[in-house]
């Protein structure tokens, strides 16, 4: 008897604490907690923008290697991320005790935290007290965080698609809008097939497409949209495209539509390149190759990306794994291909993702509150922190960050 009492005491008291939990969460939302004024009154505001953000997450972000965690890290502090090299097969040869061998040395990637960025929140009195009479205020303040994480995001998917400048080579003419013929996906063949011929691994390819690309394949793949010959209505009831010939498809405004160099009239020198090759002096001619712009050579239908520009006659660099054919040994021609989209595709690995939370000094600064608030979709962990002023808050939604292409080789172009 004495045990079922106990029983019943932690259940009332279990359901009192859920009670008040939810009492508390409703207050919060509403404005209607007193006492200190801490972040803890507004996490459901902060999750319900979270929720509504995280589901914007649709081109780069989703598509690359993460490592996100609430640890916290400094603006360009190295962060060491695994890598397993690759391991060779042996004979099996019988013995009398196992083999002595599997060991490795299991190395790494370092990448940098390139930006540390904040984007503030704040609320006085004066506009607490207006928006709450007109009964707008948790909508309000969940579409101000809801704006300040949009804007980091913006921002880490803009990084991601700039590292087009680090692929290996590009498919397509510039101009020209991918996926326009209608029943032709040789545009996504041609560009697996560099990932391809460059070793990348096909289990887990990507391709993250501009918005006029993918209006293409919209509306002219029919072959996509219709469901006797695709097996599926999710493009034509939703407009969800999903794999693509072995590559999964996101769109991102983050696609790049970059500058590029003004050379003109250059020819390279007349010593000849070798498959392969990476370093191509060119000569005769004017104005700079950028890195990231796509080049030709004359009897060669292969576009190059261009890792290391120059700004006048010089030797430019390519991306790996350099010249698919062999320049002769004669001056030949070399092009810059004109502006255009830059679609990404790549294998999953090729490309790393690092955010963490800003770092703050030993024992914290003057903040009233800091808690971090890690997105379960995407792993992407804000910082949201607190600061009581005179008559007004101030609050920070907080992200550091770093990008990098981990293998340039396994990245490729679709430009158009």
């Amino acid at each position: 008897m004495k045990n079922m009492f106990q029983t019943f005491k932690l259940y009332a008291l279990a359901i009192l604490v859920i009670l008040n939990a939810r009492l508390f969460n409703y207050m919060a939302r509403f404005g209607l907690v007193l006492g200190a004024n801490t972040l803890t009154n507004i996490i459901p505001t902060l999750y319900e923008a979270l929720d509504i953000v995280s589901r914007e997450l649709v081109g780069f972000i989703p598509a690359v290697s993460r490592d996100s965690s609430g640890a916290r890290a400094a603006l360009n502090e190295t962060i060491n991320i695994p890598v397993v090299p690759a391991v060779a097969a042996a004979d099996i040869t019988p013995g009398v005790t196992a083999p002595n061998t599997g060991d490795q040395v299991i190395g790494n990637q370092t990448m940098t935290i390139q930006k540390s960025r904040m984007v503030p929140v704040r609320w006085s009195g004066e506009e607490t007290r207006g928006v709450m009479n007109s009964g707008l205020f948790p909508s309000v303040n969940a579409q101000r965080f809801q704006q300040a994480m949009r804007t980091l995001v913006n921002e880490v998917e803009a990084d991601l698609g700039a590292l087009f400048a680090q692929a290996s080579r590009a498919y397509g003419s510039a101009g020209t809008i991918p996926f326009g013929t209608a029943g032709d996906l040789s545009d996504n063949a041609q560009v697996l097939k560099i990932l391809q011929d460059n070793g990348a691994p096909q289990i887990d390819l990507h391709a993250v497409l501009g918005t006029s690309s993918i209006a293409n394949i919209r509306g002219k793949q029919s072959v996509l949209y219709k469901v006797n010959e695709s097996g599926s209505s999710d493009l034509l009831r939703r407009g969800i495209i999903g794999d693509l010939q072995g590559a999964m498809v996101h769109t991102s405004a983050a696609v790049q539509r970059p500058a590029v160099g003004t050379g003109a009239s250059y020819t390279t020198t007349a010593a000849g390149f070798a498959v392969g090759t990476t370093s191509i002096p060119i000569i005769t001619g004017t104005g700079t190759v950028l890195a990231g712009d796509v080049v030709t050579f004359a009897g060669d239908t292969n576009k190059y990306v261009v890792s290391t520009g120059v700004a006048a006659p010089g030797t430019i660099v390519l991306a790996e794994p350099g010249l698919r054919q062999a320049i002769p040994a004669s001056a030949t021609a070399m092009t810059i291909v004109a502006i255009s989209a830059k679609d990404m595709y790549f294998d999953r690995s090729a490309i790393a993702l690092v955010t963490r939370a800003p770092a703050m000094p030993e024992g914290g600064d003057q903040a009233d509150d800091v808690i971090e608030i890690v997105d379960p979709l995407s792993g992407l962990a804000f910082q949201i922190a607190m600061y009581r002023q005179y008559r007004q808050v101030h609050y920070e939604v907080g992200l550091a960050w770093g990008v990098k292409a981990v293998t340039p080789r396994h990245i490729a172009l679709l430009i158009g």
